[in-house]
């Protein structure tokens, strides 16, 4: 007998039910809320991809929403492929489109063109070799990649080629070539593309996103197919992808997305974490529900890797305690490859697997140094894309090149080669050159492949060479295998494992040398959070004294954020609950102040002279100058060997021995934006009442405080002595706001934005 109404309702309600079994309180609240537009802040371990599959599980379960007509969008397929199969078990089967970004608008596309009679186009899938016969002659080899890699910043950003110079100059892309040349070869690019009818994967956004809008039959089509959205990793959005996410709405709030602020680290390949950030503001509608839970680390390793974020409390752990982690230094890079290689063979154990550790690193160029030395102790390896050498666009180029020849592969080995480094770098182009260094020894492992084919097989072809090299690489890649993973911070996010190694922690890699503006450099911590972030039981950081630049030693200092680091792990004893807010906010304030110095390469320079004479003279490096009178020396910025003596710390007779040194030093680099340190640090008068100082600023701050008052006491907005500090310090981010007395977490969560925007309207 078939099943009553009342039946099937008490089924259905009890498979709902059996879906919020297990959640915390702010999942299930991020799972049941009927809100839209809908941000989840989801911290990293704190079941992000469980909350997402279970909301719309639990959304179709109830009735809420059509399961056929939700669109979940994805930015690998590998992370499609996962929600799919979890939406599976969960009982949706395949009614869910899930899918990448470029994947749904390509068949969205595809459907377009067949309705309008039109010849599909060909996808071009190698970008490199399409545009490096675009550039001179003598840079095809060097620059095609970072040409490519510009273009596609310029589209994800949706920067037209003329506009691209201007703004490429504005936001201080680093580029090896000058704008205005990569502009005409963009513009070349996008003409010889129409020209023969190609589209390349930026295009399928564009164009998907135009025939929405443009196509008013096409677009109600999509919409009445597709109501319900969903965005995983929200922060890594970029502006043509919400353009395509915004046609899709078509003005609909039926959207719910999941990121994580503090993991926003493609910035520099066009990413807008701001979409996230700022969630209510691009959605005023919207709701932000944040997951503070982590299931993934120990206690010690979430305070740990909380260190690199300033002002970022540790996410909740809901794990037992466990060891603490470990900071070493190493006498160069390759002790430091050996040592890691040793720790995991002993971190093993006889009845461990190798697959539970990961060696997590900035560059490439690093990966390979930790790849010969885990060989070498014949631990197998298994690299990720993104820090493999067959991932690099460059050595596809060559690859494909040399692949399309029957010729024998000795007759290749000069197209196997790129420029070596000179050897009489200088430091400053040491930094510089990481993309260089990267890419010399990434053909350097090609040749060394060449090398060991030709021993196999002496007159073997360049085809033959491709081919094999391919699935060498393909078994490096092989997840089955039980192997150590080796994988850039990059490659390594949404990743986890029981051990991790974060090796070359090292200023000019950690963050990297090319990272000088405010924007760049948070980033970077957020990097370095998502590679210490990665460790659910041990976690082992590690930095090298010297490193090995092309055919050159250079010596290294430790990043500038290890102190932090360093610190939080001295300290893990100490408590965090609630009572010890305002210790944290009085901790945060510190490290703004720390990082408003150390975040300085003039800064970075001067530890760096210092260190060296330290060693050349056989003394302690605080014995020449401790940190806090670089630190005044920075923010006091004199010009004259007079003005040195103000500094605290500097005497006449260390003025006098060392004054030329420094003010070279100073004289090599633009004064940073950094306040006078308080006496005694600094040997001069207090400063003006910040009235006096920019009276109209603190007019225009005291009437702003009325308003946003209300009839309240102006006091419990802002007291005037924080007035006074704004006036002084002018701060552009919530983490120079934690800075000013009288300003903690919550009054930055409720003035904070308004605040940072009306300082920013202020002359």
């Amino acid at each position: 007998m078939a099943p009553d109404e009342n039946t099937l309702h008490l089924d259905e309600s009890s498979n709902a039910d059996a879906l919020l079994v297990g959640l915390n309180e702010e999942q299930h609240l991020a799972v049941t809320t009927d809100a839209t537009p809908l941000a989840i802040h989801a911290g990293a371990g704190s079941g992000k991809t469980r909350v997402l599959t279970h909301r719309i599980a639990w959304r179709a379960e109830t009735g809420r929403e059509d399961p056929r007509r939700v669109m979940a969008l994805t930015f690998t397929r590998k992370a499609a492929a996962e929600l799919r199969h979890r939406l599976r078990r969960l009982g949706l089967r395949d009614q869910v489109a899930a899918g990448t970004f470029h994947a749904i608008a390509f068949a969205q596309l595809r459907n377009w063109w067949q309705d309008n009679g039109q010849k599909e186009p060909e996808l071009l899938t190698r970008k490199i070799g399409f545009i490096a016969p675009l550039l001179p002659r003598d840079r095809r080899t060097t620059d095609a990649l970072d040409v490519t890699t510009e273009i596609e910043w310029a589209k994800a950003r949706r920067i037209r080629p003329e506009a691209y110079a201007s703004l490429a100059e504005e936001t201080s892309r680093n580029t090896r070539m000058a704008p205005a040349i990569i502009a005409s070869i963009y513009h070349e690019y996008e003409e010889l593309k129409t020209k023969r009818s190609l589209v390349d994967f930026d295009d399928l956004l564009e164009n998907c996103a135009k025939a929405i809008r443009g196509d008013k039959a096409f677009g109600n089509a999509q919409r009445w197919r597709f109501r319900h959205f969903y965005v995983d990793e929200f922060q890594d959005v970029n502006p043509l992808q919400m353009a395509l996410l915004t046609a899709w709405l078509g003005g609909s709030n039926d959207l719910c997305v999941v990121g994580d602020p503090d993991q926003a680290i493609y910035g520099w390949n066009g990413a807008e974490a701001d979409h996230l950030v700022r969630f209510t503001t691009h959605f005023p509608d919207g709701q932000v529900i944040d997951l503070h839970q982590n299931y993934r680390s120990t206690p010690q390793i979430l305070r740990t890797a909380a260190s690199a974020l300033v002002g970022r409390p540790p996410l909740l752990a809901n794990r037992p305690s466990g060891s603490t982690p470990t900071v070493t230094v190493h006498a160069d890079d390759q002790a430091e490859a050996r040592a890691i290689a040793q720790s995991a063979r002993d971190s093993k154990g006889p009845t461990g697997r190798w697959a539970h550790q990961a060696v997590l690193v900035r560059t490439n160029a690093q990966a390979e140094t930790m790849a010969t030395a885990l060989r070498q102790a014949q631990i197998p390896i298994r690299t990720r894309a993104g820090s493999g050498l067959m991932d690099r666009a460059d050595i596809k180029g060559t690859l494909t090149m040399v692949g399309r020849s029957k010729r024998p592969l000795n007759e290749h080995l000069g197209d196997l080669r790129s420029g070596d480094l000179p050897a009489d770098l200088n430091d400053a182009q040491e930094i510089e050159s990481a993309r260089d260094s990267e890419r010399a020894n990434a053909f350097a492992e090609l040749q060394h492949l060449a090398h060991e084919y030709l021993s196999l097989d002496p007159g073997g072809t360049g085809a033959g060479f491709v081919k094999w090299a391919r699935e060498q690489a393909r078994t490096h890649q092989d997840d089955s295998i039980d192997a150590v993973e080796i994988a850039t911070f990059h490659a390594a996010k949404g990743l986890e494992w029981p051990i991790v190694h974060v090796a070359g922690v090292e200023q000019g890699l950690v963050p990297i040398g090319h990272a000088r503006d405010t924007r760049s450099r948070a980033e970077e911590r957020r990097l370095l959070y998502v590679a210490l972030s990665r460790a659910k039981d041990h976690l082992h950081i590690s930095w090298a004294a010297e490193r090995r630049f092309g055919e050159k030693m250079s010596r290294r200092q430790p990043s500038p954020w290890l102190e932090d680091v360093e610190f939080a792990i001295l300290n893990l004893d100490q408590p965090l609950e609630k009572a010890q807010q305002a210790q944290r906010v009085k901790q945060v304030r510190q490290q703004v102040s720390r990082k408003q110095e150390t975040d300085s390469p003039v800064l970075d320079t001067l530890k760096t002279w210092r260190n060296d004479l330290a060693r050349a003279n056989d003394v302690d490096p605080w014995k020449v100058f401790n940190n806090a009178t670089l630190e005044a020396l920075v923010a006091l910025w004199p010009t004259e060997q007079e003005q040195l003596v103000a500094v605290s710390g500097i005497g006449p007779f260390k003025a006098d021995r060392h004054g030329k040194a420094l003010l070279d030093i100073l004289g090599r680099f633009e004064r940073p934006n950094i306040p006078a340190p308080s006496a005694p640090a600094a040997k001069k008068k207090a400063a003006p009442p910040a009235a006096q100082t920019n009276p109209d600023l603190a007019s225009a701050l005291k009437k702003w405080r009325m308003d946003q008052a209300a009839g309240k006491p102006a006091f419990t907005v802002f007291t005037n002595a924080s007035l006074d500090q704004l006036v002084t310090h002018r701060p552009t981010t919530e983490e120079e706001l934690l800075a000013i007395t009288g300003i903690g977490p919550a009054k930055v969560a409720r003035f904070g934005e308004a605040l940072l925007s009306f300082l920013a309207q202020q002359p």
